[in-house]
């Protein structure tokens, strides 16, 4: 069964198929069933936007849609930048946006924080399953490691005394929030696969 992913991050996607592939689905990009798709988030959590990306895909292309929308919550921003971390300060560079954080917590003393990850999948007969991760952390003082994206080089796991970009995929995919909400995610897709 072919499953689009609402997305143009590969990183995503490669997160996904990994997770998913023992279920024999197959998970490709919007762009390789030829759209390219931008619906507004106007959603006020995650699963909210996580939904409108994957209706307006699976509506699209009649196929099912997978559509993540995840993000870091700050404790000592009030949650910030929650939904808008891909968009925080207006910027659209992963490093900007990493500088911009460390910025906005200097002097801060708490720097705990969690990954949340929202995934929605929407199907052409109407039925939508949903799934959501966390993982706990806290935001370091400097980016380390080069692997990952996003906000990896500045969300330290302290139990591994890593940053996500120091991670392996496979270190990653084990405590990632996007990993925890794909696992939620499969169980609930092997159930529903199994029930037709």
């Amino acid at each position: 069964m072919k499953f689009v992913l609402a997305s143009h991050n590969r990183g995503k996607l490669r997160e996904m198929q990994e997770i998913l592939a023992e279920l024999g689905v197959e998970v490709v990009l919007q762009s390789d069933v030829g759209l390219d798709l931008e619906p507004e988030e106007t959603g006020t959590t995650f699963a909210e936007n996580a939904a409108i990306k994957a209706r307006a895909v699976m509506e699209a292309s009649g196929l099912p849609a997978i559509a993540d929308d995840s993000g870091l919550c700050v404790h000592a921003l009030g949650g910030a930048p929650g939904i808008y971390s891909a968009r925080y300060g207006g910027l659209d560079d992963d490093a900007a946006r990493c500088r911009l954080l460390l910025a906005n917590l200097r002097g801060a003393t708490d720097r705990g924080a969690r990954f949340h990850s929202a995934i929605v999948c929407a199907f052409p007969n109407g039925e939508v399953l949903q799934a959501a991760g966390e993982c706990a952390g806290t935001i370091a003082f400097a980016p380390m490691g080069a692997g990952g994206f996003g906000y990896d080089p500045v969300f330290f796991v302290p139990e591994l005394r890593k940053t996500f970009a120091q991670l392996t995929a496979e270190e990653k995919n084990a405590i990632s929030h996007r990993g925890n909400a794909l696992r939620a995610f499969a169980a609930e897709l092997k159930t529903y696969l199994e029930k037709d």
